[in-house]
């Protein structure tokens, strides 16, 4: 009797003990949520690493926990037909409580829509490489993540939810999966081998062939020229031509061709200067020769005038000359006599 006694104390003191540890871990964490509005919210995906008492964080902030974990087929469609069984047995709900007095504010039913309205959504976000996940509530875009229209009656306030980074990854990494699997490598090689022997032939035979060829003569001949051309001697006599002629710039020639040449612009110039003047008294000598010459073919019309009409008379002369030479010189002959001419009949 007197060891059950000394056990049943023992066994007391261990389950109290344990109770305290357990109320104290509960005390310290943070966790003992009062007027705690509850949630949930549903996946298409795994939400393993995700466990009964997990965190809920907005914005790193803890602000409830998870309390219930499940497959939405067995909650909702017990007795629904296959069909809807069929269509939601992938699906796992979440349901979780908030604190309203670590938000600030009263969940109402109301409220809680408007937020959904605006791009509340849950996620379930990983913590590093440890596997363990917790819940996450943020705003997002309500377009690109609009909400799942489930066909049952939640029991509490419907949160939806947005894939969590790692099921973006999956998916974005299946489906890169799925198009290289529609990529034919095969026929991909075969085009790149053919290309390979298209390539080997036109170097081996080909234009390109010939024109590697012709590159090849070229740079044969160029190099042959540079060896003929004697490039050192060139660059020696090149750097003599150049002393020679940094020698002529620095010459006292150089130096009184450049003086000559200040005198020849300095004196050029002057005549400048001079020439606007000299070009007035020519102009108005023009203009004074322009004045005699219209003076002088006034006067001399009138002399021109009375020379073609004694030219006229000339003319005039000169062909009752040729025609009668005697008349002009002697003048007429005297009139006959009318008795000289009878007595002579007799």
């Amino acid at each position: 009797m007197g060891s059950r006694a000394m056990f049943l104390r023992v066994g007391l003191l261990i389950v109290i003990g344990i109770g305290a540890v357990v109320g104290l871990v509960l005390f310290l964490s943070g966790e003992n949520f009062q007027n705690a509005v509850e949630m949930e919210t549903y996946f298409n995906e795994s939400v393993q690493g995700l466990n009964v008492g997990a965190p809920v964080n907005y914005l790193g902030v803890t602000i409830g926990r998870v309390t219930d974990i499940g497959l939405v087929s067995a909650e909702y469609f017990r007795g629904a037909p296959p069909n809807l069984r069929r269509a939601t047995y992938r699906m796992v709900f979440v349901r979780f409580v908030v604190d309203p007095k670590r938000i600030g504010r009263t969940l109402t039913p109301a409220r809680i829509e408007d937020a959904v309205k605006a791009g509340f959504r849950a996620r379930i976000v990983s913590q590093g490489i440890t596997g363990i996940s917790y819940l996450g509530l943020d705003f997002v875009n309500p377009v690109q993540y609009p909400p799942l229209a489930v066909p049952w009656a939640p029991r509490y306030p419907y949160v939806p939810s947005v894939p969590s980074t790692i099921s973006q990854v999956q998916s974005a990494a299946e489906q890169l999966a799925q198009e290289l699997r529609q990529i034919n490598f095969k026929d991909i090689a075969a085009a790149l081998l053919n290309l390979l022997e298209e390539l080997r032939q036109e170097i081996r035979s080909g234009q390109t062939h010939q024109t590697l060829a012709a590159v090849t003569v070229l740079v044969t001949t160029l190099r042959q020229a540079i060896d003929k051309a004697d490039l050192p001697s060139l660059a020696a006599g090149l750097r003599n031509d150049s002393q020679t002629l940094r020698t002529l710039l620095r010459s006292k020639r150089i130096e009184q061709i450049g003086a000559n040449a200040d005198r020849a612009a300095a004196d050029l110039a002057a005549v400048t200067h001079t020439l606007p003047p000299l070009i007035t008294a020519l102009s108005r000598t023009a203009h004074r020769t322009d004045v005699t010459t219209a003076d002088f073919q006034r006067r001399m019309i009138p002399i021109l005038r009375d020379l073609e009409a004694t030219a006229a008379n000339l003319r005039d002369t000169t062909d009752a000359l040729r025609a009668y030479p005697a008349g002009v010189l002697f003048g007429s002959p005297p009139p006959h006599s009318g008795a000289g001419t009878t007595g002579g009949g007799r």
